[in-house]
């Protein structure tokens, strides 16, 4: 059986390294069995891959992306507390907050560019319950932010 990281390397994508911080506060937190992150941006290499709000300035399409890359990050930040993402027994819960145009609707559509990437990468233990939220303004006005809870082997 493949591993995570080998499951994302047949889809062309890495896990990240760790995004820094954009205020005070830690990427990841174990408690327990849980590894609740912190919110992650569309950050690659340290730049975020769009400013805006979607459906406006940011399409659907691109902020599906930006979900995936939110989720890469939030990948990072778990592998950062528990060294090796085997040890994902499940994903719990996913939160999208999607910048949003006034009239814009389509919230759970980009965030499935989070959750259909996680069921690609840990099969029935990426299946997790969600929250696809659209809000008016994100930390420097990123289109998409990503939070994760997961549950690992102690």
């Amino acid at each position: 059986m493949s591993t995570p990281e080998e499951r994302l390397a047949e889809l062309g994508l890495a896990v990240p390294d760790v995004a820094k911080p954009v205020a005070v506060y830690v990427p990841a937190v174990r408690s327990g069995n849980h590894v609740f992150t912190s919110g992650q941006l569309p950050l690659r290499s340290g730049e975020l891959m769009l400013t805006g709000k979607v459906g406006d300035s940011v399409t659907a399409e691109e902020a599906y992306e930006c979900a995936q890359q939110c989720a890469l990050n939030a990948l990072a930040a778990v592998k950062s507390v528990v060294g090796d993402l085997s040890t994902v027994k499940q994903v719990v819960k996913v939160v999208v907050f999607v910048a949003s145009a006034p009239d814009f609707t389509g919230q759970p559509g980009v965030a499935n560019g989070a959750s259909e990437l996680l069921g690609s990468v840990f099969g029935d233990a990426g299946v997790h319950a969600r929250s696809a939220v659209g809000v008016a303004a994100l930390p420097l006005d990123a289109p998409v932010e990503v939070e994760l809870v997961v549950e690992v082997q102690v």
